[in-house]
């Protein structure tokens, strides 16, 4: 992992916290109660939040992915075709 990848993953990071963040904020900060409905801003910062978190676990599940499939290309051994075909 080089200096890009770290701070794109740092970065991915603090936008699914901050997204959870604004999902959750207008009931832990008491700006909206529990039992009444929702107001717009409650609404907006919901959505937004949630949106924010899909985002980030997206492209987080496919840095992971590449990731992988990387790594798995570079420790699988290689075949040589006639060979494989001649077995």
């Amino acid at each position: 992992m080089n200096g890009k990848d770290k701070l794109s993953v740092a970065a991915l990071v603090l936008t699914l916290l901050g997204g959870l963040w604004l999902a959750a904020a207008p009931w832990l900060v008491e700006l909206q109660h529990r039992t009444a409905n929702w107001s717009t801003a409650t609404v907006n910062d919901f959505w937004l939040g949630i949106g924010l978190v899909a985002l980030a676990t997206t492209a987080l599940t496919t840095y992971v992915a590449t990731a992988l499939r990387s790594l798995h290309k570079s420790t699988s051994p290689d075949v040589d075709e006639s060979t494989a075909e001649q077995s």
